[in-house]
């Protein structure tokens, strides 16, 4: 059993307590997500299984969407509603412009601290773990994109958003950061992923319908298109049967549009995934192929 499940994470679970209802579910060990979720959050969870596991890697690299409700005048040590509140401020004539004028610094190429209260690790141990403890560490400041910020709706203390960002934000992090520069403090009250690469919220299926109506086929998405977006070539016979011996094929044994030296593709036979490689021409390391194999799958009948 192999392919990408769409999942409509439910709030409350974290995104391994839906891998481990997965793997019960499916009767496979080889089950792993892309991308995590916290608790608190609801939406789009890319859930891969069997070969689709290799793919993980490509899969995270997408751009997210987001829509976020934050609590304007209060500060928490979580960033969010699950936390204790540190600091209450009052809102003073905030309005609607106001509030978007500020969300203008925070667009377009950004730096975020990560918080205390995540997964990211200091010397093995959880981040989180440090902080339940009272420690608190340095965290160095890390860039991300945040391609579209907009408001949505303002009932404050209340305020509702629309982020596009890239993979390692902390939209958390970004209602912290806003509050901070409205000088009135926020944190985030509800969060849930519209999008993650190129799958919506109305590609995904509820965990619980999946339980209840699909255990023995469930929606898989093959493996092509699991990768959608990425370029495409396809293999002639001499290719496949390099393949086969982990040999990357050459320019001249492949059909489609070349992409830029660099570029990860995807090399086909009709619509079947056989290999993800990156294409290197005129490599100097090696001098077989015009490309570097970065996964190679042998279909049963090949």
């Amino acid at each position: 059993m192999t392919g990408l499940l769409i999942i409509d994470k439910p709030q409350g679970m974290t995104s391994h307590d839906v891998v481990r209802r997965v793997r019960r579910l499916l009767h496979t060990r080889r089950v792993g997500h892309a991308g995590t979720l916290d608790p608190m959050a609801t939406g789009v969870l890319q859930v891969a299984v069997g070969e689709a596991t290799r793919l993980v890697e490509f899969l995270m690299g997408g751009e997210k969407s987001y829509r976020a409700v934050l609590k304007l005048g209060e500060s928490t040590d979580t960033q969010d509603a699950e936390g204790t509140v540190l600091e209450r401020r009052p809102l003073g004539d905030l309005d609607r412009q106001t509030i978007e004028a500020a969300c203008l610094p925070l667009t377009g190429c950004i730096r975020q601290r990560p918080p205390m209260y995540s997964a990211l690790k200091r010397n093995g141990v959880p981040l989180y773990t440090l902080a339940r403890q009272g420690i608190e560490v340095e965290r160095d400041e890390r860039q991300v994109q945040i391609n579209r910020l907009q408001v949505l709706e303002v009932q404050l203390p209340l305020v509702t958003l629309e982020v596009d960002c890239t993979k390692g934000t902390y939209i958390r992090t970004l209602a912290h950061d806003l509050g901070e520069a409205l000088g009135c403090g926020a944190h985030l009250t509800a969060l849930r992923r519209t999008r993650s690469g190129p799958f919506t919220a109305g590609e995904s299926v509820a965990l619980a319908q999946l339980e209840a109506e699909a255990p023995a086929q469930p929606p898989l998405i093959p493996l092509r298109e699991a990768l959608r977006g990425f370029p495409v070539l396809r293999l002639n016979v001499e290719a496949v049967g390099r393949l086969r011996n982990g040999i990357p094929p050459t320019v001249a044994q492949l059909e489609g549009e070349l992409p830029e030296a660099g570029a990860v593709v995807l090399l086909l036979t009709g619509e079947e995934l056989r290999a993800v490689a990156r294409y290197a021409p005129l490599r100097e390391e090696e001098t077989r192929g015009d490309f570097v194999l970065l996964r190679v799958f042998h279909p049963p009948d090949a």
